[in-house]
C-alpha cells in the first residue's frame, strides 16, 4: 500500500532581529490540512514537524541547519514507487553568490535555518542534492515553500511560464481580471435591470476572456504545456524525478508575512490551503492560477510552479 510521508518546517526566529510571526502557524495549519484533508498520518514515523518553539530547543525537532538536513534525509529515504512525499518550509529565504555562474542574477536562492547567523544558510544547490537527486523514481514529492526568493529554491529544471513572452510578470493582468469580475458583481448589487445585466455580462465576458488567456501556451523557449527550461549547469533535467513545487514568489521577490482573520500567517501558505480546500480536484495549473489571483489584490508576490520533468500540468493535483 502506498505510503504518505511529510516533513513540515516553520521558523519564527523568536527573539531575534529577524523575527517573523506567521511561520509556526503556517506549519500547524499545513499539518492540519494534510491530516484532515489529504489522509496523512501525524504519527512520528510518518510526519516530522520542526518549529522553533521553546519546547523544541535542544531536540531534533528544533530547525537548526543540521536538524533540517537530517530531517530531509529521513524524508527522501525508505520510499517506494507510488508513495506520496510532502515537504513544506515557512521561514526566511535569502540569496547567496552563485558559485556555478549559471544564474542570470548571479545568485542562488537559500533557506535560513534558525541558526543561520552562526551556521549559514542552505543554498539551492545543496537542497537539490539533498531532496531531489536521491528521490526514488516513481514516488511523488510535493513541495510548498513560503519564503522570499523561493522560485528556484530547490533548482527544479522546469518552470511554468504562462504568458507569450515566457515570463511570469502577470500581476497587472491578474488585477485587471479580478477588477472586471468584481465590477460585474458590484454592478448587480442593489437590484437587477436589463441594462445592469447587459453591462455585467460585458464585464464578466472580459474577465472570462482574461482568465481563459491564462491558459495560453507560449511558443519559443517553452513547450506546449508552457514549461520553460531553467539554465542550471548541473544535468538536473536528466534526473526525471516526480517533483512538483509551489513557491510563494519569484527568485527576485519577497513573500509576505501577514495577518488574516486575526491570525499571523504567510500569505502564500494561507492562500494555497484555501485554494485546495475550496476545490481539491484542481489541476496543477489551476491551483497556480487561483493562488495568483487570490494574492493579486493585496500583494506583489507572484507564486511559481516548477517541476522535475516535462510533465502534463493539466493533470489533477495528487499528493
Amino acid at each position: 500500500m502506498p505510503r504518505r510521508k511529510a516533513l513540515i518546517i516553520g521558523i519564527n526566529y523568536f527573539g531575534s532581529s529577524h523575527q517573523l510571526n506567521g511561520c509556526v502557524n503556517d506549519a500547524k495549519n499545513i499539518r492540519s490540512f494534510l491530516v484532515q484533508d489529504r489522509g496523512f498520518s501525524s504519527a512520528p514515523h510518518d510526519m516530522v514537524f520542526l518549529t522553533d518553539e521553546a519546547p523544541n530547543q535542544g531536540t531534533p525537532f528544533f530547525p537548526t541547519g543540521a536538524n533540517i538536513m537530517a530531517a530531509l534525509h529521513w524524508l527522501i529515504t525508505g520510499n517506494s514507487p507510488g508513495d506520496s512525499v510532502w515537504l513544506s518550509y515557512s521561514g526566511h529565504g535569502g540569496q547567496v553568490k552563485d558559485p556555478d555562474g549559471d544564474r542570470e542574477s548571479g545568485l542562488d536562492d537559500t533557506i535560513c535555518p534558525v541558526d543561520f547567523e552562526s551556521q549559514g544558510q542552505i543554498d539551492s544547490d545543496t537542497l537539490h542534492k539533498a531532496i531531489v537527486s536521491p528521490m526514488i523514481k516513481g514516488a511523488r514529492l510535493t513541495v510548498l515553500f513560503d519564503c522570499c526568493h523561493s522560485g528556484s529554491a530547490i533548482e527544479l529544471p522546469y518552470v511554468y511560464r504562462p504568458n507569450s513572452q515566457g515570463e511570469v510578470n502577470l500581476i497587472d493582468n491578474v488585477k485587471q481580471g479580478v477588477n472586471l469580475a468584481t465590477g460585474a458583481m458590484n454592478l448587480l448589487r442593489g437590484g437587477f435591470s436589463a441594462a445592469k445585466i447587459q453591462d455585467a455580462k460585458v464585464l464578466l465576458g472580459g474577465a472570462k476572456s482574461f482568465f481563459a488567456g491564462l491558459q495560453h501556451r507560449p511558443v519559443g523557449d517553452v513547450n506546449e504545456d508552457g514549461l520553460g527550461e531553467e539554465n542550471f549547469i548541473e544535468p538536473w533535467k536528466h534526473e526525471g524525478k516526480d517533483v512538483w513545487m509551489f513557491s510563494g514568489c519569484a527568485d527576485h521577490q519577497t513573500s509576505a508575512d501577514t495577518t488574516i482573520a486575526g491570525a499571523a500567517t504567510g500569505a502564500m501558505s494561507h492562500v494555497f490551503l484555501q485554494t485546495m480546500r475550496e476545490n481539491p480536484n484542481q489541476s496543477y495549473i489551476q491551483v497556480l492560477q487561483n493562488t495568483r489571483v487570490s494574492l493579486a489584490n493585496k500583494y506583489q508576490q507572484i507564486p511559481q510552479l516548477s517541476v522535475g520533468g516535462l510533465y502534463d500540468l493539466d493533470q489533477q493535483v495528487n499528493f
